[in-house]
């Protein structure tokens, strides 16, 4: 029972914890799919990509393939990378769409310099703060990685990662590292006050210095905390049958500036007559 609060990478490597039985919990369990799946949304937000323009990105810490399930759903081209073979064997069992790397983030990220329209790493990042063979340096580990990182991106880019930090220590190690190789940016925390809720989320930008997007669940308006709320928890009753809203509908319409408003842009406000249909004109 001591180890059970243990945290997964105090408990061995990621390459020896991912193993097939933890590996089949990512098509199973259906919470541990439903929380995957959102952080992706989340991260992809995050990112700011253009709208209906299909990406090439980057999924660091791919596992299974649940968070590149969501790129191709949103149109997007990507690579996954990881560490574990059991792992990456479920993702190909389950045919994703995008291309698969055996690889240790740590040794960095080997690519053509401006490769990828931008990145995402659902819970993976803060395995690079352990030291799990003699010759690792965490330290050195974490700037190899966003060095190399850094140079993959187009200028311009960003990159997403959402993580869990064990201490504000790690967090400071984390984003120092980030810093030194050359980003720019932050952490955004989506709902700060709730114990459950809460979610970390560093937001690194390449090459440029960008406005650093708010967390959710931060603002003091009703409205925009109800509207948060809904984002994270009812988002499904917009979906159709494929995943998404109807492209053009009210629905797909009201979601797409909401995703703008939570992106810091200025939108118009809604009314009844938001998304009415118009007569032709001749």
């Amino acid at each position: 029972m001591a180890s059970s609060n243990r945290r997964p990478e105090h408990l061995a490597p990621p390459e020896l914890f991912y193993n097939e039985e933890e590996a089949r919990k990512y098509t199973q369990n259906s919470r541990m799919i439903d929380i995957q799946t959102k952080m992706s949304e989340r991260a992809i937000e995050l990112l700011n990509l253009p709208e209906d323009q299909s990406c090439f990105l980057l999924d660091l810490g791919c596992g299974s393939g649940l968070s590149g399930d969501y790129l191709t759903e949103e149109g997007h081209y990507w690579v996954g990378i990881d560490i574990s073979t059991a792992m990456l064997d479920i993702a190909l069992e389950r045919e994703v769409e995008g291309d698969l790397i055996l690889g240790d983030m740590g040794q960095g990220v080997t690519f053509r310099p401006g490769t990828f329209d931008g990145c995402i790493s659902i819970s993976a990042v803060q395995w690079l703060c352990n030291a799990d063979k003699k010759c690792h340096s965490p330290p050195k580990r974490l700037f190899k990685f966003f060095s190399s990182l850094y140079a993959s991106l187009a200028r311009g880019a960003r990159a997403v990662f959402q993580l869990y930090p064990e201490n504000s220590e790690q967090l400071e190690l984390i984003t120092a590292q980030a810093m030194k190789a050359g980003f720019t940016g932050g952490l955004v925390v989506d709902f700060p006050n709730s114990s459950k809720a809460k979610k970390f989320f560093l937001c690194l930008f390449a090459g440029t210095s960008g406005t650093l997007p708010k967390g959710l669940g931060t603002e003091s308006s009703d409205r925009e905390v109800h509207n948060q709320i809904r984002f994270a928890n009812e988002r499904t009753r917009f979906k159709s049958l494929k995943g998404k809203s109807l492209k053009k509908s009210r629905d797909w319409i009201l979601e797409k500036k909401e995703r703008r408003r939570r992106q810091g842009k200025t939108v118009r406000a809604d009314t009844k007559y938001t998304a009415r249909k118009r007569r032709p004109h001749f």
